[in-house]
């Protein structure tokens, strides 16, 4: 057998040492202390999370994939304590408004749940031959009428985390972020020091050896993992590693957000986010149980600060007329490598694109838990996990600038320079435009094009969007022959199943209520 240099018990991996909160920071440490809370209880491995106590948190990120609901689960934590203490509500999807031709009635579905039978049989061919009036997600999918109904995805009598129909979440992000950290300190072992960080020191060989820090003194590490944000202080700044702009595929460079109360506190709460296409980028619209979390995101190239406040107020309406909007920068990109030497990027700090898919927060969950579960044991080992977590994390961000490219390449505006620069074939990555050369032909489906384990957007993903968009793939009606019974027995099945999810589940803020008054049942 191979004598592996330096894999000694002394060159164990035991130290993890996270810098910078939010939620990036308290989600990393609780995934990977939740999946190492044996050996932090033997005293084998440590997390500790340094947060300065001059820096706040972005914090606006309100959306989330229904992944954080396996996340919170493995971490331990209470979905009814969640949605007590963050503000939570469901979310079943997204809504996306004047996307596609701009007019008053333009819009469609990105939903949750897969088409019916998604495994057995792809039914947009079959949608397709029939060229019906309804929509594709509601010809597949019971969740857009669910979404239109106001309907939440449980009830009260379902188990935490189970679901009647596919949900994630909105949350308050200030909230959320306090959350987990009490939840991480408490109960997972979590340690959690209080300092800024005055220099990022390096050993010989180029790793980080410890941060000196103004409160703390030295704080020693073997596996630092860089969540400070935009600033991006380890990987970006102590190691050099450079920033990949995709500016050139995704112009939204901007965004202004407000907070807006609702009129009465029984008005209904949107069980899935509104994306509100407009001349110069769009405005995202996310229910609370407070509030309402607005922002336009744009392009400063197409439009100037004045006039995207004055596109947000009038959106939101008199009830915005004297709150304070605020700024935020946004630059698309990530960093050219994830992880250099013993430093791991995750959150802004490996990078950030635009919310329009709420991608924020599920590239944190994937890159901790990815982390959590390919832990090194040795810091010779470190080198071959860093290598597989970079080629995975780069394909993953590939991925999601295609996806979201997608929304923008299939519309059919003209009216302003900036959709008509989104349709320009130099801003359309090559595997995009050859997707939707092949997809003309051929409908995504399955593990055509998607056969990476954990894809990040399912091929049912891309249909929602193509399909909602008006898109459609040539069908050969003897090509869907054989699968012709199946297939309209499965759309029978959505049509019942629609029909029965809408008499049974109560109304979003009717059970978010009973959530705050009587809990869910536990696991």
């Amino acid at each position: 057998m191979l004598q592996q240099k330096g894999d000694a018990v002394n060159d164990r991996i035991r130290d993890i040492v996270i810098v910078g909160g939010g939620t990036a920071g308290w989600l990393t440490a609780g995934v990977i202390a939740a999946r190492h809370k044996a050996k932090i209880a033997a005293g084998q491995f440590s997390v500790t999370l340094v947060e300065s106590p001059n820096v706040p948190i972005i914090g606006v990120g309100e959306g989330t994939w229904p992944t954080l609901r396996t996340t919170l689960k493995k971490m331990g934590v209470s979905e009814t304590d969640f949605f007590r203490e963050c503000d939570a509500a469901f979310k079943q999807g997204a809504k996306f408004a004047r996307w596609t031709t701009g007019a008053d009635d333009d819009a469609y579905y990105h939903p949750l749940m897969l088409p019916q039978g998604f495994a057995q049989v792809n039914l947009a061919p079959h949608w397709l031959a029939e060229d019906p009036d309804e929509s594709f997600c509601d010809a597949v999918c019971p969740q857009g009428r669910l979404c239109d109904d106001g309907l939440a995805p449980k009830t009260i009598a379902t188990a935490e985390y189970d679901a009647v129909a596919n949900y994630a979440y909105h949350l308050d992000a200030g909230k959320f972020a306090p959350f987990i950290q009490r939840h991480c300190t408490g109960k997972l072992g979590v340690r959690h020091v209080l300092a800024d960080v005055r220099e990022v020191r390096l050993a010989e060989n180029g790793d980080i050896a410890a941060l000196a820090t103004e409160q703390a003194g030295e704080i020693p590490g073997d596996l630092f993992v860089d969540c400070t944000g935009f600033a991006s202080l380890l990987l970006g700044k102590a190691l050099g590693v450079p920033f990949k702009s995709c500016s050139d595929v995704l112009f939204c460079d901007t965004a202004l957000a407000v907070q807006v109360p609702y009129d009465t506190p029984d008005d209904p709460i949107a069980s899935h986010t509104i994306s509100t296409a407009q001349s110069a980028g769009w405005i995202w619209d996310i229910g609370l149980p407070t509030r309402r979390g607005l922002g336009y995101v744009y392009s400063s190239r197409h439009t100037n600060d004045d006039e995207a406040e004055q596109t947000l107020r009038t959106y939101a309406g008199a009830a915005a007329k004297d709150l304070s909007v605020r700024k935020i920068g946004i630059k698309s990109g990530h960093r050219e490598l994830f992880w250099k030497k013993n430093c791991v990027a995750v959150g802004l700090a490996a990078g950030f694109l635009e919310p329009l898919e709420a991608s924020a927060i599920v590239l944190v969950e994937l890159s901790a838990k990815l982390i959590a579960e390919q832990m090194p044991a040795t810091r010779p080992i470190m080198d071959v996990v860093a290598r597989r977590f970079n080629e995975v994390t780069l394909y993953r961000w590939g991925r999601i600038i295609d996806f979201l490219k997608l929304h923008y390449v299939l519309t059919q505006r003209r009216d302003s320079a900036f959709w008509r620069d989104n349709v320009d074939p130099a801003t359309v990555p090559q595997r995009l435009q050859d997707l939707l050369r092949l997809w003309a032909h051929q409908s995504p489906w399955f593990f055509d094009e998607f056969d990476r384990l954990e894809e990040v957007f399912p091929a049912a993903s891309y249909q929602y969007v193509l399909y909602g968009m008006g898109f459609r793939t040539a069908v050969d009606p003897l090509d869907v022959a054989g699968d012709a019974p199946l297939a309209e027995r499965l759309l029978r099945e959505n049509d019942s199943a629609t029909q029965a999810m809408r008499a049974r589940l109560p109304r979003n803020r009717d059970l978010i209520r009973k959530i705050h008054q009587y809990g869910l049942q536990p696991v």
